[in-house]
């Protein structure tokens, strides 16, 4: 361990981390639709063509508690919603693979002020876009400043247009970002970075001394019994899997959409696994990883991370600097957005709250003070914000209705 983490982690664990008691541990065993709570609560967004069907699930720290499917995963086959309906989570992974590296933290192999040339070398010459030309920037890139969406990355792409990201290995792709001029000055500006968190997906790698994707399967994936989450769906998987649909422009009705960031087929075990936002997954399995956060890093006797590690990553990383999230009211931890100023879309939700949403609007969020988690699964490809959709909104807000405490 690294000599300031700890020392750091224990001022943050005496500020108080809540324990479950150790009788709520077992899943509860009277689960049901509840009524149908969520459906009737979205049925007029639903009717409106928001969305084709979802699944929406409501986590306490000894499981689920509110577990519903309503609506269509298909709607040319009338393939009804199920339970058990495979998601493309999009950015959802993003605080998967910075809680990777904080395990690795952890275990004292890196650590979070280390430069990103450390080991990424492309990254030692990285000069700094000015006015006047290229500069020197003040200093290098950080781990930190990646977990924060603060580093200055390129938003460049590091394939030509139209080529998906997945045909490049992560080592292509973060060469490519170590060499391209930075846009600030790190730690200076939030701007919200795939670039940066891919590359914390390489550092896991060669910290690690194993493959991205093996090191979350092993990890997280396994351990947690996520059998239904993976970088490559396949076989069942597909056959589960939600549909993403567009509004068409002229008449406003849903119709399918493509994924233009994947090569096909989506099985094909040589696409890279994409750190930034690559994985697929159900409510069922997202489950288990909020209930696992919500306690406290650990779950069936398995410890993933320390308690004052997950306070740290949900403790504001950048003070006041303006913009740090996609919302007003929002700042920025360590992979997680975190709710300051609960407002609008969050405005059912507690302060301290964090979470993250997908490209497709799926949601999880974490409510510590009435330890919940929401987590709201559609496949909805254009909505203007899908971090700040009236879906999202009316789910939260009947959330804490009917299941906040």
């Amino acid at each position: 361990m690294r000599p300031l983490l700890p020392a750091l982690l224990a001022v943050l664990l005496a500020t108080g981390c809540h324990r479950e008691p150790a009788a709520d541990a077992s899943p509860r065993p009277d689960l049901h639709e509840q009524n149908a709570v969520f459906s009737y609560a979205l049925q007029e967004l639903q009717d409106r063509g928001e969305f084709a069907g979802a699944v929406t699930v409501v986590v306490a720290p000894r499981g689920a508690i509110a577990l519903e499917a309503f609506g269509l995963a298909d709607i040319e086959s009338q393939r009804p919603m199920r339970r058990d309906s495979v998601f493309w989570i999009a950015s959802m992974t993003k605080p998967i693979t910075a809680m990777g590296v904080l395990m690795l933290v952890e275990e004292g192999k890196l650590g979070l002020d280390d430069p990103v040339s450390k080991f990424v070398p492309a990254f030692r010459a990285q000069t700094l876009t000015t006015k006047s030309g290229p500069a020197q920037p003040r200093r290098a890139v950080t781990v930190r400043d990646l977990l924060t969406h603060t580093s200055g990355l390129t938003g460049a792409s590091p394939t030509p247009a139209g080529q998906p990201v997945d045909t490049l290995s992560l080592a292509a792709m973060t060469d490519f970002y170590g060499r391209q001029p930075l846009l600030a000055e790190p730690g200076a500006k939030w701007a919200y970075s795939n670039a940066g968190i891919n590359t914390l997906g390489r550092i896991i790698e060669i910290v690690s001394g194993q493959p991205y994707a093996d090191f979350v399967q092993r990890r997280f994936l396994d351990p947690l019994g996520m059998e239904s989450t993976s970088f490559w769906p396949t076989g069942e998987l597909t056959a589960r899997q939600a549909t993403p649909y567009g509004k068409e422009k002229t008449t406003g009705a849903l119709v399918a959409a493509g994924n233009s960031r994947f090569s096909s087929p989506l099985s094909d075990r040589r696409r890279t696994a994409i750190p930034a936002g690559g994985l697929f997954s159900t409510a069922e399995d997202l489950t288990q990883l909020c209930q696992m956060i919500l306690r406290e890093g650990e779950l069936d006797g398995h410890r993933y991370l320390h308690p004052e590690t997950l306070k740290l990553m949900t403790t504001n990383q950048l003070g006041d600097l303006p913009k740090v999230s996609f919302a007003p009211g929002m700042h920025m931890g360590l992979g997680f957005h975190l709710v300051h100023q609960p407002q609008g879309v969050t405005e059912s939700l507690s302060p301290g709250s964090f979470g993250h949403g997908g490209a497709y609007g799926t949601q999880a969020w974490i409510d510590p003070v009435r330890r919940r988690a929401y987590v709201l699964l559609i496949q909805r490809t254009d909505l203007p914000n899908s971090d700040g959709s009236e879906i999202r909104r009316v789910f939260q807000q009947t959330a804490r209705e009917h299941f906040g405490r």
